[in-house]
Order: C-alpha cells, then sequence, then structure tokens
C-alpha cells in the first residue's frame, strides 16, 4: 500500500511504500526551500536528481549531497535542508 504524504504546504511530498529490497521507505521532491525534519528511528538518505545542503544533528557546517549521494541520520534526531531547486530522494528507514 502507497501512503502519499505533504509537508510545508506541499513543498515536499513524499509516497511511502515497503519493499523486500528496501524494506520501509519514502520517495519525494523537495521543491527550493528550508527545511527542518525530526527523525523517530535512524534514515538513510540517497539523494536522486537535485542536490541537498545538509546540516546534520550534532554538526556544525554543511554539506552538499548530490545525485548519488547518501547521509545518515540518528533516530529522534532533526536534520536541517536547503534546497536550491527541486530534488527527489529516496529514505530508507532502518
Amino acid at each position: 500500500m502507497l501512503n502519499v504524504s505533504e509537508y510545508f504546504e506541499g513543498k515536499v511530498k513524499s509516497i511511502g511504500f515497503t519493499s523486500a529490497s528496501t524494506g520501509r521507505a519514502s520517495v519525494g521532491v523537495m521543491v527550493e526551500g528550508e527545511y527542518a525534519f525530526g527523525t523517530g528511528q535512524p534514515e538513510e538518505m540517497t539523494v536522486i536528481s537535485g542536490a541537498l545542503n545538509v546540516l546534520l544533528p550534532g554538526e556544525t557546517e554543511w554539506k552538499i549531497y548530490e545525485a548519488g549521494g547518501v547521509f545518515h541520520v540518528p533516530g529522534h534526531s532533526e536534520f536541517h535542508l536547503q534546497v536550491a531547486e527541486p530534488t527527489s530522494y529516496l529514505c530508507r528507514y532502518l
């Protein structure tokens, strides 16, 4: 079953799913903007297209992840994103 979600007044949209190869995951698109997301469990984020400027918990410097880039976010934390162009992603819940 697919679970469709919208955040930040429709600027971020995702479709959640579960599969044998990825487990529980979501795929989505973010348009230009700055966003803060909270996590309930650890997440693995893969940029599919575009780029994300990311500030991870406990870090003081932003890091850019382009298409193919992967970063990990601890559970029960908050991370910040800056998006300069429409960007797609895959989020795996670990």
